[in-house]
């Protein structure tokens, strides 16, 4: 019976290694489905199906490295936006200074909001207000990691 036993256990052994070696060698996992890999040349590329984030993944020495594409996307709405903004602001000036805009230009979209560029300061109440907040957080932090040492002096007497 232990002949029978040992070439068992021995395949067993060498299932353990392939399974092991191929998994070192598989592509990432995709997490239930989270992820959509595509190989590009000795990279792939993971899509995140949750948050739309791209990345580039490679092989290293102790696993895959994903490092996270810049959303191009997002920098170029931004932008758009800056410029709107800015246009808006040159449009009013021109209208406050009687300057008229050119013909197939309308006037400031109103649902921009207007820049005013004073510095506005809280009142005297309103930091008040604030003050007596953060004093009592605060106060109330303190009880809290007094009352956890409290806790924690029986367990170091015994």
């Amino acid at each position: 019976m232990t002949c029978i036993a040992l070439p068992a256990a021995f395949a067993a052994a060498l299932l353990a290694i392939a399974s092991a070696a191929q998994a070192q060698n598989a592509l990432p996992d995709s997490e239930n489905g989270r992820y959509t890999f595509s190989q590009s040349g000795a990279e792939i590329m993971r899509l995140d199906g949750r948050t739309g984030q791209v990345s580039v993944c490679s092989k290293r020495e102790v696993g895959w490295s994903c490092m996270a594409v810049p959303d191009e996307r997002a920098a170029l709405e931004t932008e758009i936006a800056r410029l709107q903004r800015e246009n808006v602001v040159l449009k009013r000036e021109m209208m406050a200074r009687g300057i008229a805009l050119p013909g197939d230009i309308k006037e400031p979209q109103a649902h921009l909001p207007k820049r005013d560029d004073a510095l506005k300061l809280p009142s005297d109440e309103e930091l008040d207000r604030v003050t007596a907040f953060v004093e009592k957080l605060w106060r109330r932090l303190v009880d809290m990691v007094q009352t956890m040492q409290k806790e924690k002096e029986p367990e170091k007497k015994s």
